[in-house]
């Protein structure tokens, strides 16, 4: 997209510095989709803008390694996004009686609720006091498909509302149990701190730079793929209410301490001030591989 390149443009001539976050657009599953148009827009310029970067933005180590393999060499600041800390208030839902999985995001491919749906579809009935919850924005029409293999698979207890946002996101998060996110591709993903923030244990694959939810006792880092997401909420969904508690309590305090807007800000204004004045580099930014 335009916007990406004409900054590049724009500062010719000036003082101005340019730094550039990827996005997770430079991953192997991004740069798979629309391969040759992608290519085209590399040779057009952006190729150029992203290598004349005086300093890229990467929100974790998955994706420096991301930037790295793509042959960029520019200093990478590695800060993560920061996140709201809301207010923790009594779950709200429909079914007062289930337990609540949720996801959380864009219905589309690249968040795996096809491998989630089906896992789902063999795990329904040995856990009847619980309910899937996919909630989220339709992407080019895969919603369509995932409600019709939902459909194929016999599943009973799925719902899918549609997106939500504002105080409405904040209580679909704190009516559920368990957050899910069985993605094949993420720079960060916001709605793993979003969910961790509140309060919400969480399931999320390797493809996701979430390691921490083990360290922090949170939440399970699995490999991708219908067998480990069967395995891992075999033993997530027979936990009890309290122990789910205690992990979601312990992601909340993590995001407190390390990714609350304070300190990502004073870490961003630091790369900062380093990227106009020079010398030595903070902790965070990476000047070799």
């Amino acid at each position: 997209m335009l916007p990406n390149i004409y900054p590049a443009a724009a500062i010719k001539g000036t003082n101005c510095r340019l730094v550039t976050s990827p996005r997770g657009t430079l991953s192997d599953y991004a740069l798979s989709r629309s391969r040759w148009l992608k290519k085209v827009v590399w040779r057009m310029g952006q190729g150029a803008v992203l290598k004349s970067a005086t300093c890229l933005h990467a929100t974790s180590e998955l994706e420096f390694r991301e930037i790295r393999q793509y042959g960029l060499k520019n200093p990478v600041a590695i800060i993560p996004n920061g996140i709201e800390i809301p207010n923790i208030q009594k779950k709200e839902r429909p079914s007062p009686n289930k337990r609540r999985l949720l996801f959380l995001g864009r219905i589309h491919p690249i968040k795996g609720i096809d491998e989630l749906l089906r896992a789902w579809g063999t795990l329904e009935k040995k856990f009847p006091d619980w309910e899937l919850f996919i909630v989220g924005p339709d992407n080019e029409g895969y919603l369509y498909q995932m409600k019709a293999l939902a459909k194929y698979l016999n599943i009973e207890r799925v719902m899918f509302p549609g997106p939500v946002y504002g105080e409405e996101k904040r209580k679909v998060y704190q009516s559920a149990d368990l957050f899910i996110l069985p993605t094949h591709s993420e720079s960060f993903g916001m709605v793993v701190a979003e969910a961790l923030a509140n309060a919400l244990p969480v399931i999320v694959t390797k493809e996701a730079p979430w390691q921490g939810l083990e360290n922090h006792e949170c939440g399970w880092w699995i490999n991708t793929g219908e067998d480990p997401l069967i395995e891992c909420l075999k033993e997530a969904l027979s936990l009890q209410k309290e122990e789910l508690e205690s992990r979601g309590l312990n992601g909340r305090v993590w995001m407190e301490r390390e990714f609350s807007w304070l300190h990502i800000g004073q870490m961003m204004h630091q790369t900062y001030l380093w990227i106009l004045g020079g010398g030595t580099p903070p902790d965070w930014v990476r000047i070799d591989g």
